[in-house]
């Protein structure tokens, strides 16, 4: 099978004409999922004869699906890093994304989905502020704005097509990066299946016929690697505008049974994909030490002058923050043994530092409020409650990430992606006139953190000194500053 260099990718130019049956419904078209489920499934199809299509659903307004659609759901992902010592570069077409669609432009096309025959799975990440109720949303509106009101809607809509037949429910398996995720989602749905009046037969469908599994997810996903594109492009026989560049590394822990390894064979792969019973141990391990220094070190790194992941590391100042982060602090407080600890933690440092992987700080600056609430606050507050002082890094990282939704720094704007009403938020916390109004604001946003932060020892004293430090001193000497107090 070749293609004519630089012809457009699509199936009719690779030969390609057949699609696969939909068998996965997946809200979200981003980089992360279209590197680690897509790839998932396709080993799937690949290896145990799963015979899956994927039918893509744009969980917010502005989105790729059209990209994508230009593509007909084809695009390369390139695989790149260290593995065992040995280095380790491949590339795949991934070819089981059947269509994508956008609910705000054709909404019957996104109901017609819960129509398939085939479909079994419902598969999602739309970031930690995903899965959320929002009451003013609707049955009526097309669609409704939160992720889990659309995917009420949808199974509804399947309930109702096929008049509640038991074997038309759906295996439920969200990959947002919050704790028991399912749980989560499963409860909103159920609250919109009240507020909606949708029915006790409704409702019985959902919690008999319907199953709902919690995941974790681990792959750095840098994304389309723009700055090295033609290097890319030199190696395909095509024109391909959604290149995905990934590292070699994937782990998927998924809450389940016997039956839901039976649905997904994951052992016919070698994939590192794990069902399990539990899967909380994991889930900590990774969320504090992997996403908790990413989280940390993003708007730290940032306002120091870094652009990407691997300088942060190898920084010596920056370097030794996230070292100090890590080692002294997250993992101070977690209830696991500790020599397993750092060698997890040395692991994902070499991942951090893969010399393939340019991951750039502003890409992953996507929400980071509600990230820092979710990996990194939880290890702040119990290191603060264990050992009755503030971790030094963690704190001196909770006041830059403050700092960085200030907008800008040194006369240039600053990366922020953010939901409207945070963005505003920090809008009019910043038209405050001295550091410790924006500390006490930003601390008190229950919003932000689901408590007042404020009621921490110290905390309120200890942000504004950093503020202080950071405005008039910079980040190396402000930290140098700061961590004599604190």
């Amino acid at each position: 099978m070749s293609i004519t260099k630089h012809k457009q990718l699509n199936r009719a130019n690779i030969g390609l004409e057949k699609k696969l049956p939909i068998k996965v419904v997946q809200f979200g078209e981003g980089n992360f999922l279209r590197a680690f489920v897509e790839y998932a499934i396709q080993q799937l199809n690949n290896s145990a004869g799963f015979n899956a299509g994927v039918a893509v659903v744009q969980p917010i307004e502005r989105g790729m699906v059209d990209m994508l659609n230009d593509q007909d759901g084809l695009y390369t992902l390139f695989l790149k890093g260290i593995q065992r010592g040995e280095e380790i570069q491949k590339k795949e077409l991934i070819t089981n994304i059947v269509k994508g669609i956008n609910p705000y432009i054709d909404f019957d096309q996104y109901l017609n989905l819960a129509k398939e025959e085939e479909l079994e799975f419902i598969i999602s990440n739309t970031t930690e502020a995903g899965i959320t109720y929002v009451e003013s949303d609707t049955m009526e509106m097309q669609p409704p704005s939160s992720f889990p009101a659309k995917l009420t809607v949808l199974l509804n809509e399947r309930f109702n097509f096929f008049n509640g037949a038991s074997d038309k429910g759906l295996t439920i398996i969200p990959c947002e990066l919050i704790n028991n995720n399912s749980e989560q989602l499963k409860e909103i749905i159920l609250k919109y299946a009240n507020d909606w009046k949708l029915g006790k037969d409704f409702v019985n469908w959902i919690n008999n016929d319907c199953s709902f599994h919690s995941t974790l997810v681990d792959r750095i996903v840098p994304g389309y690697p723009k700055d090295d594109i033609q290097a890319y492009n030199n190696q395909l026989d095509y024109e391909d505008n959604l290149i995905v560049a990934a590292e070699v590394f994937l782990l998927w822990v998924i809450e389940g049974g016997d039956a839901l390894k039976k649905k997904l064979p994951f052992h016919k792969t070698d994939l590192d994909v794990k069902i399990v019973k539990d899967m909380q141990p994991y889930r900590t391990r990774k969320v504090r030490i992997l996403n908790g220094a990413h989280t940390s070190m993003v708007p730290f790194s940032l306002l120091y002058g870094n652009e990407t992941v691997k300088e942060t590391v190898d920084n010596e100042f920056t370097g030794n923050f996230v070292n100090k982060a890590i080692f002294d602090e997250i993992n101070d407080v977690l209830p696991m043994d500790r020599s397993e600890l750092n060698s997890f933690a040395e692991a994902v440092l070499d991942r951090f530092r893969n010399p393939f992987i340019k991951h750039k700080l502003a890409d992953i600056a996507l929400n980071s409020i509600s990230k820092f609430k979710v990996r990194v606050l939880p290890s702040l507050l119990e290191f603060q409650s264990k050992n009755g002082k503030l971790p030094t890094n963690l704190t001196f990282a909770l006041a830059c990430l403050i700092r960085f939704y200030k907008g800008t720094w040194q006369g240039k704007g600053l990366p922020i992606k953010d939901s409207e009403d945070v963005v505003l938020a920090f809008q009019n916390i910043w038209k405050a006139n001295t550091s410790k109004e924006v500390a006490i604001s930003s601390l008190q946003q229950t919003d932000f953190w689901d408590e007042d932060l404020t009621k921490i020892p110290d905390l309120t004293e200890a942000i504004t000194l950093a503020l202080n430090e950071i405005e008039a001193n910079g980040i190396e000497n402000g930290l140098a500053n700061f961590s004599k107090t604190y």
